[in-house]
């Protein structure tokens, strides 16, 4: 005869809506009949141990917690900046905070491997602040990354892009990129929710870009959170049209000064024309993606937010049009971790000072995989 855990059901309760899933979604992903989740959310039964078993993995929790009295205060660990409608958001999804979790114990790591270097601390970091203009910012951005002579005829955004990504490493920051949980395909963030996020730190600082968004717009978000590096602060961004922040609209102007002046938009912007004539031509002269191109129309009142917004949903569209599954696994696993994290942990790992196992670890590589890894991304 089965046993029944004697679950709190204000715990399952919490935990689907942390998890966000439906309980369609949440008793079709464990095998029930959709009645059973909800009498047993309503506390009127109770799973089996191997049904609740199977709750807890499905709503990425420890099992533990369903035998708790309240839900556990679970805080979000940077500050968040996040604004929808000039509405500050109230919720964090258990995707992002593992995200958020995950990259913090990367840069924890990689933080203690720089003060047994005896690296210097970067200048950089907290160097300029509010009161500062954003064009200075932006110049200091290019000359720190040592793009001042870096001329964009001739590349594509992608390749201007990947370019700033390089430079920015070379500079000390730690670049990662991720459209999903770990390695998890059926977690994927949600672009609605963040599109970025930034661990400002002296020594080893973070940002992070949500690939769930338009490639178009990726350009724009890594730049946002540089700013937020340079004036030194941390945080998770939206890096929304609808903001009312002084810090997240200072970085959008940093952001927006850096790829596409205010000098050279006035001079170019043809009110005669169509936004989306205006994004092709500016894009195109200026080397940067259409969506950067639109969003400093909208920062420069060239558009309203309601043709922003259409457009923007245009490019998102298109990307998930032409969105495809698979990619090189080394590839996606440096754009994840960071080219300068894995070989700094690489390094460690393959000359015998860090486990295979703890570094198969952080990375999200199976530990036989790390040599191929190394070799792969030249570490």
């Amino acid at each position: 005869m089965a046993e029944f855990a004697l679950i709190n059901p204000q715990i399952l309760s919490w935990a689907r809506a942390r998890a966000q899933m439906s309980e369609d979604a949440l008793s079709a992903g464990i095998g029930v009949k959709v009645e059973k989740v909800i009498s047993w959310e309503d506390g009127n039964a109770n799973p089996t141990f191997a049904q609740a078993q199977k709750l807890a993995n499905k709503l990425h929790i420890p099992f533990a917690y369903f035998f708790l009295a309240q839900p556990p205060v679970e805080p979000i660990p940077i500050p968040d900046l996040r604004t929808i409608r000039n509405y500050e958001i109230q919720n964090a999804s258990i995707d992002m905070l593992d995200t958020i979790r995950s990259v913090i114990r990367k840069q924890e790591w990689y933080k203690d491997y720089l003060i047994d270097q005896e690296v210097q601390p970067l200048n950089f970091i907290g160097s300029f602040n509010l009161r500062d203009h954003p064009v200075n910012v932006a110049n200091d951005i290019r000359n720190v990354l040592g793009l001042n002579d870096l001329n964009p005829r001739g590349l594509t955004w992608e390749e201007y892009q990947r370019k700033i990504v390089e430079s920015a490493e070379e500079a000390g920051i730690l670049v990662m990129r991720s459209g999903i949980v770990g390695n998890n395909t059926h977690r994927p963030l949600n672009v609605e929710e963040f599109r970025g996020f930034a661990i400002s730190d002296p020594l080893a600082p973070v940002v992070f870009i949500n690939l769930t968004d338009a490639p178009a717009a990726r350009l724009f978000t890594l730049l946002h959170e540089l700013a937020h590096l340079w004036i030194g602060t941390s945080g998770i961004s939206t890096a929304s049209a609808h903001e009312e922040r002084k810090e997240e609209l200072f970085c959008n102007a940093v952001a927006g000064e850096f790829l596409a002046s205010e000098r050279v938009m006035h001079a170019h912007w043809d009110t005669a024309r169509s936004l989306s004539q205006n994004a092709v031509d500016l894009a195109k002269m200026l080397h940067v993606s259409r969506y950067v191109i639109a969003r400093r129309a909208y920062d420069l009142g060239f558009i309203d937010v309601h043709a922003y917004n259409e457009y923007y949903q245009e490019l998102m569209a298109e990307f998930r049009s032409k969105e495809g599954g698979g990619g090189n696994f080394y590839a996606i696993a440096q754009n994840k971790n960071s080219a300068r994290f894995s070989k700094a942990i690489l390094n460690e790992a393959l000359s015998g000072r860090v486990l295979l196992r703890d570094a198969g670890r952080l990375l999200g590589i199976a530990p036989a995989k790390l040599r191929k890894y190394a070799t792969e991304i030249g570490g």
